[in-house]
């Protein structure tokens, strides 16, 4: 396995003490420091694995496969932990997964019609808003942060919906071909 693959498998692994360090008082007063840790951590290893693998040609099917769906399992996590919490409300956390259930189910329609479809600038744009978003609400820093997290959240809500529309109008010929 190579390092890309490698840094995606540790970015996966992190979920779980992510959730449990947000949920839990396990890390007492630190908690709040260990999870915002954990999470920018996970982060750059989704900045690093794609920029290694492309530089070093290393680019693998499973790297392809994997490296989106360990980046939909973190920052779905936190949102979905920020439900109980208080600090966003489910229909926006259900918005956000259902976009990615449609972006998943073309990638999986067009993978079966051997087309690969380039992530676009409109959904790394939602992606770095909602990892800043995420970032402000776990450090929870008060004063003018919060009102950044709140305008971040409307951003990253906007920006969920114009890559869902965007990916759709390129690619709706991807579901004319599978036979719908």
């Amino acid at each position: 396995m190579n390092l890309p693959n490698k840094l995606t498998v540790l970015r996966m692994i992190m979920v779980p003490f992510f959730v449990l360090f947000m949920l839990t008082d396990l890390g007492g007063g630190a908690n709040k420091w260990i999870t915002l840790a954990i999470f920018v951590v996970a982060s750059l290893t989704d900045l690093l694995d794609g920029k290694i693998a492309r530089a070093r040609n290393l680019v693998t099917n499973f790297g392809k496969f994997m490296d989106p769906l360990a980046d939909k399992m973190l920052v779905c996590s936190a949102m979905i932990c920020f439900i109980p919490l208080g600090k966003l409300t489910a229909w926006y956390v259900i918005i956000v997964i259902a976009r990615e259930f449609i972006i998943s189910g073309f990638r999986l329609v067009a993978s079966d019609n051997q087309v690969v479809i380039a992530a676009s600038y409109w959904g790394k744009f939602k992606t770095v808003s909602q990892m800043v978003m995420i970032i402000l609400l776990i450090a929870d820093l008060g004063g003018i942060f919060d009102t950044i997290g709140i305008v971040l959240i409307w951003v990253s809500l906007v920006l969920t919906v114009v890559s869902l529309v965007d990916y759709v109008a390129k690619n709706i010929e991807v579901l004319t071909k599978g036979g719908m």
